[in-house]
C-alpha cells in the first residue's frame, strides 16, 4: 500500500512512523509546504527549549527509512491537489496543523503593536512567513492576552537576560531586537481566574526563576483556594499551590533578592479580564492600551464561564499580543471541514463521507496539547489506516503510483520539490553557521536561500 502524508511537524511524522512499523509493507510519502521539516517543533518551541526538540531525531530516523520519502516545496492545495494525490495513494492522511490564529474580534486589534503569539513565535523562532514583522519593542510594558504556555513562553522571551539567548538557536535578527528591547514588564490577562489557567507547572516554574525578573503576584487573587483546590487533580493542585506561594512571598524577601539588579524586569498575571478594545494612541498611528470588561466566574473548574460584570479597567502598555490560540484552516475544496470548530469532521481520524481520506493532530482534534498528544493522537489515526488495510476497506488491488503520478503533475506546474537529503544540507549549512556564533544552530530564514544552498 502507498500512503500519503500532509504535512511535515510532529503529527505528520508521527502518523508516518506508526505506519512504516506496523506494516512491513507500506511505503509512505510525507509532503511539506516549506523546504525544511518538521513544523511547530522547529518553529513553535521555544529556542531556550532545546531538550523538547529532540524529537527532531525520532523523525529524522523515519525519513531515514528506506520506505519513507519526504517531498518538501510543495504546497498541497495548489502544487497538487487531494483528488490527484487520492489518484496516486491507497490513502491520504491530512496532517498539516493549524497555520492561522483566532482573532479576538475588537475595535483595534490592527493597530501597529498588537500581534498575535503565532506570528510572535514564528518571528524569533524564523518561520519564514513571519520574518519582516518587525515588532515595535520601545515601550516599557507589554501585556499578553492568554494563559498558556505560548504566553509563558513569550513573556520569558520578552524578559530573559541575553546572555541565556544568545545559545539558543533564536533568529539572529530578533536577537539584535531584543538587545534594544525597552520591555521590563510583561502582563498576562486571562478572562478567567487562577482555576482555569492552561499553563503547565514547569512552564510557571521556570518564569518565576528567570534571573533579573520578578514576579508579581496578587494575594487578592488567590484568596480561598487552598480550599478549594484541596480535591483538584495532582498537576491542579501543583500548580495552583506554586502561585499562591509566589503570591505571598514576603516583600523584603523579593527586595533582597532583587537588591543586586537595579529597576529589576517583572512580569504578573491578572485574572477575570475580558479585552474590550486596543487603545489607540492621539495620532491613532499606534496601541497604547488596552481597556478590559472585569468579569466574574460562573460554574467551577474547566467549565467555568467568564461573565462581564460591567465595570471595566483599562491599562497602558505598547506591546499587545494575542495568545488565545491557533485555527486550521481548509485545504482543499475535495475536503470536508467544519470552520465553527476549525477541524476536519471525523471519526478516529477517517475523514467523514470520504473513504481512504484521514487526518491527524491539531486539523483533526483542534489546536491543543503539547507534542505526546500529537503523537498519540496520530498514532489513533495510522491505527485506522492500519485496520482499513487489514480489513479490506482499503483496496489495494490496484496498484497506485504514488510519487511517480504526483512528479509528473509536479512537473508540469513547474514544482520542483526538496528531498530530504536536500534538507540535510540546508541543515549541515545552519549548524555550521551556528557554530560560528556559539549557537546550536543559526536558522536560515529565507526560503528563497534554502533553495539555493542546494542548487535548486
Amino acid at each position: 500500500p502507498r500512503v500519503c502524508v500532509v504535512g511535515s511537524g510532529p503529527a505528520g511524522f508521527y502518523t508516518a512512523q506508526h505506519i512504516l512499523k506496523h506494516h512491513g509493507g507500506a511505503l509512505v510519502d510525507i509532503y511539506e509546504k516549506l523546504p525544511i521539516p518538521f513544523g511547530l517543533v522547529r518553529f513553535g518551541v521555544a529556542p531556550d527549549h532545546p531538550e523538547v526538540k529532540n524529537v527532531i531525531n525520532t523523525f529524522t530516523q523515519t525519513a531515514h527509512s528506506e520506505r519513507c520519502a519526504y517531498y518538501g516545496n510543495v504546497t498541497v492545495g495548489r502544487d497538487v491537489t487531494v483528488p490527484e494525490l487520492q489518484q496516486a495513494y491507497h490513502a491520504v492522511v491530512l496532517s498539516y496543523g493549524a497555520e492561522d490564529n483566532r482573532v479576538l474580534g475588537i475595535p483595534g486589534e490592527n493597530l501597529p503593536g498588537v500581534y498575535s503569539a503565532r506570528a510572535f513565535v514564528g518571528w524569533y523562532n524564523g518561520l519564514p512567513e513571519n520574518q519582516d514583522l518587525k515588532p515595535d519593542l520601545s515601550c516599557e510594558t507589554a501585556l499578553i492576552l492568554g494563559h498558556g504556555n505560548v504566553a509563558l513562553d513569550i513573556a520569558r522571551i520578552l524578559l530573559s537576560p541575553l546572555q541565556l539567548l544568545r545559545k539558543t538557536d533564536i533568529t539572529d535578527s530578533s536577537l539584535a531586537a531584543l538587545a534594544c528591547s525597552k520591555v521590563k514588564r510583561v502582563w498576562l490577562v486571562g478572562r478567567r481566574g487562577p482555576l482555569q489557567v492552561a499553563f503547565t507547572i514547569k512552564e510557571l516554574r521556570e518564569m518565576i526563576n528567570l534571573p533579573g525578573t520578578r514576579a508579581v503576584l496578587d494575594p487578592a487573587d488567590f484568596t480561598g483556594l487552598e480550599s478549594a483546590v484541596k480535591d483538584a487533580p495532582r498537576p491542579r493542585k501543583r500548580l495552583t499551590e506554586l502561585m499562591i506561594k509566589t503570591a505571598l512571598e514576603k516583600p523584603e524577601e523579593m527586595q533582597a533578592a532583587a537588591a543586586g539588579a537595579a529597576a529589576p524586569r517583572e512580569w504578573g498575571l491578572k485574572f477575570q479580564r475580558s479585552p474590550q478594545e486596543v487603545l489607540p494612541s492621539a495620532d491613532r498611528r499606534r496601541a497604547r492600551g488596552i481597556r478590559m470588561a472585569l468579569t466574574r466566574l460562573e460554574g467551577s473548574g474547566d467549565s467555568a464561564k467568564a461573565i462581564p460584570t460591567g465595570d471595566v479597567e483599562e491599562l497602558e502598555c505598547g506591546l499587545v499580543v494575542s495568545s488565545i490560540g491557533y485555527r486550521s484552516l481548509p485545504l482543499d475544496p475535495a475536503v470536508p471541514f467544519d470552520s465553527q470548530r476549525g477541524i476536519i469532521p471525523n471519526s478516529s481520524g477517517r475523514v467523514e463521507g470520504v473513504p481512504g481520506l484521514y487526518c491527524s493532530g491539531w486539523v483533526k482534534r483542534g489546536p491543543t496539547g503539547v507534542i505526546i498528544t500529537t503523537m498519540n493522537d496520530s498514532f489513533d489515526t495510522a491505527q485506522s489506516v492500519l485496520e482499513d488495510l487489514q480489513g479490506g476497506v482499503l483496496d489495494i488491488s490496484p496498484s497506485r503510483e504514488g510519487f511517480g503520478l504526483v512528479e509528473s503533475i509536479l512537473h508540469s506546474r513547474g514544482v520542483r520539490p526538496v528531498s530530504f537529503s536536500d534538507w540535510e544540507k540546508i541543515d549541515a549549512t545552519e549548524v555550521a553557521r551556528g557554530k560560528a556564533a556559539g549557537k546550536p544552530r543559526e536558522k536560515i530564514v529565507d526560503p528563497a536561500e534554502m533553495l539555493q544552498i542546494i542548487g535548486h
